[in-house]
């Protein structure tokens, strides 16, 4: 019948056929997904802290979304090119990225991201944090927090902090300690944390906020001494040193993390489907206790929450890059 010649009912009729047709073929073409390999993008070196993340769950996420996980890394720009690829693909669920704490450090200090990180990609799980362990040279004769504070007080920029760089993490979390405190301490950035460890061990610099899975072992072993831990509760595994919180900076919380995130537009059954089961594999037994191992914690956060997370971390950093000035080398 010629649409001209449509009546308003029979209008309505096909009109709400359409419609029908649409609603259903939706949740048809969510319940068919995946039927081919996820691309995890991880925009690290492969065997740094957030590729041994996505390789930890990437097996059982597939086990779970019955498909292959197959970890891409991606490294550059400090996680930039990766995050950017990712935010530039096909919003099908077949792209995810397993980015870290850079995530929200890079809008502020890079003058141009190549990808807006809160347009660009949506949430979907914080998967482990991971506290950082205030650490100095076993010989120190800083036992205490307040000791230390109290010679960065009494002999302004004597004291130095090592760090894996300008704009690491290590280097955040130590400004962000400087800055509550009101202290001058001089950076001293490495390029990488081993090096940074190598030197604090040797006594060239006189202190560091360092990764538990980093510098845990080396304050068992009697070459590193624990002052404070950066969470905002103890660690378990290092139960009888406090927080930094605990020492006199109130609210003080700087941990590195991983999560995953999808291209913005990616069906809403999928992200539902993506974050039930991301949760479900940070719940299980083996996954916990192998992160734990290392002082990390597995998290699995609905996606809202993961989202106000990282709209929080964002601000903070942004604070403590524009008031130390922080540039890129």
């Amino acid at each position: 019948m010629n649409n001209r010649h449509l009546s308003r009912r029979q209008w309505v009729a096909a009109a709400t056929a359409g419609m029908a047709t649409l609603w259903m073929s939706a949740p048809a073409w969510a319940q068919s997904w995946p039927d081919r390999p996820i691309k995890l993008v991880v925009p690290y070196p492969a065997g740094g802290a957030a590729d041994q993340t996505a390789r930890l769950i990437a097996g059982p996420l597939g086990e779970r979304l019955k498909t292959t996980v197959v970890v891409d890394n991606r490294p550059g720009g400090g996680g930039s090119i990766g995050a950017a690829a990712v935010a530039k693909a096909a919003p099908d669920g077949y792209t995810l990225l397993l980015d870290a704490t850079g995530f929200t450090v890079n809008p502020a200090l890079l003058p141009k991201m190549p990808f807006d990180p809160v347009k660009d990609l949506q949430p979907v799980s914080l998967v482990m944090q991971v506290p950082m362990l205030l650490v100095v040279p076993a010989g120190s004769p800083h036992k205490t927090v307040a000791d230390l504070i109290q010679a960065a007080r009494s002999q302004p920029g004597k004291l130095s902090f090592a760090s894996a760089g300008n704009g690491s993490a290590q280097h955040l979390t130590g400004e962000l300690f400087k800055q509550g405190h009101k202290l001058f301490i001089t950076h001293i950035p490495y390029r990488g944390g081993a090096p940074a460890l190598s030197d604090l061990m040797g006594g060239q610099v006189d202190m560091m906020f360092s990764a538990m899975p980093a510098s845990l072992p080396l304050v068992r072993s009697g070459k590193l001494r624990a002052l404070a831990v950066t969470a905002p509760q103890r660690a378990e595994l290092v139960g009888a040193i406090p927080t930094v919180a605990e020492t006199g900076l109130k609210g003080f919380a700087a941990q590195e993390w991983n999560g995953i995130w999808a291209p913005t537009g990616t069906p809403p059954d999928v992200m539902g489907r993506l974050e039930t089961e991301l949760r479900a594999v940070m719940a299980l037994p083996e996954v916990r206790q192998r992160l734990a191992a290392n002082g990390a914690v597995a998290m699995g956060t609905p996606r809202a929450d993961f989202g106000k997370f990282v709209q929080t971390e964002m601000a903070q950093w942004a604070r403590v890059i524009q008031q130390a000035g922080i540039k890129l080398d």
